[in-house]
């Protein structure tokens, strides 16, 4: 496979599903990557999946995300399974390779308090493994995944797990830790460079991968902060667009080719004001800024 740039749905945070892949073609891109809420809430309109794809003629819908919190336990488990059978079957669909796992929790206001030490007993939000213990929490995951794997293979679809910087399973060790323990060869991992920069990984993890295990790049930039002291808030964090934080894009991307990988790369962006701006040309400088990054 040779590199491919696909849009995801945060590039044009304001549109929706039709919209955005009449964005992603005019803007050259070669896929769409599929975002949860824009899907769904296409779906609970009462649309039906296969009326989409006369729109995906001419573009790859390259994955589908997201699904938040895999470290869940009990009912909860059962229900993130019943998530990924819904989302492996529309990928299926779509002609998508791979859906996309986050591990939580997916809000950082939750691992903020708790660094704080704010976050009270009876506080009803999801947690996760938040204050526990780090080898069950990779146990843990790693039994979802294969679950979850299992799942996906039936539909003939692969995973990408993503770990998000804010939470507690998000360094690139942890997640390898995690795909050994799954054992499935249709699992692997996203690099997103600014979850990786704000979690204290490096270039020089992102090389030392195995090509194989890397299924797609998210170009992200972010703005500097401590992971040791600091709760990537994706609020203040992120929200830049490419060029406009102080990550060194070139530097990972030139690591990441360096372990021969060749496959999707997507720009996200959580910028509040380049999402007030034409999400045409928004959509554009994007797709042109990874394409000179990657070439």
């Amino acid at each position: 496979m040779m590199a491919k740039i696909t849009m995801n749905q945060t590039v044009t945070f304001f549109g929706n599903v039709q919209t955005d892949v009449r964005l992603a073609k005019e803007a050259g891109y070669d896929g769409i990557d599929l975002q949860d809420p824009k899907l769904y809430r296409y779906l609970d309109k009462g649309f039906s999946p296969e009326s989409l794809l006369p729109f995906f003629e001419g573009i790859e819908v390259s994955d589908i995300g997201s699904i938040q919190n895999i470290e869940r336990e009990g009912d909860a488990a059962e229900d993130l399974m019943n998530e990924v059978r819904r989302m492996s079957e529309l990928a299926s669909l779509f002609g998508a390779k791979y859906i996309q796992l986050c591990t939580g929790p997916g809000h950082w206001d939750v691992c903020n308090d708790f660094a704080a030490g704010r976050l009270k007993a009876d506080d009803p939000r999801y947690r996760g493994f938040l204050g526990r213990d780090e080898k069950e929490m990779i146990d843990v995951t790693a039994t979802n995944v294969r679950r979850a794997a299992d799942i996906a293979a039936e539909y003939g679809v692969e995973i990408y797990v993503e770990p998000l910087a804010w939470t507690p399973l998000n360094r690139c060790s942890q997640i390898l830790e995690v795909l050994e323990k799954a054992n499935r060869s249709n699992v692997g991992l996203a690099v997103d460079t600014w979850q990786f920069y704000s979690a204290g990984d490096t270039p020089e993890d992102a090389a030392a991968l195995p090509a194989e295990l890397i299924k797609i790049v998210h170009v992200s930039d972010g703005l500097w902060l401590d992971p040791a002291t600091t709760v990537a808030d994706m609020g203040i964090y992120r929200n830049v667009i490419l060029g406009g934080g102080v990550i060194p894009l070139q530097e990972w991307i030139d690591a990441i080719k360096s372990t021969g990988f060749d496959g999707w790369y997507c720009p996200e962006i959580f910028s509040d004001r380049a999402s007030e701006q034409d999400l045409r040309m928004i959509a554009r400088l994007m797709h042109d800024m990874v394409a000179v990054l990657i070439n």
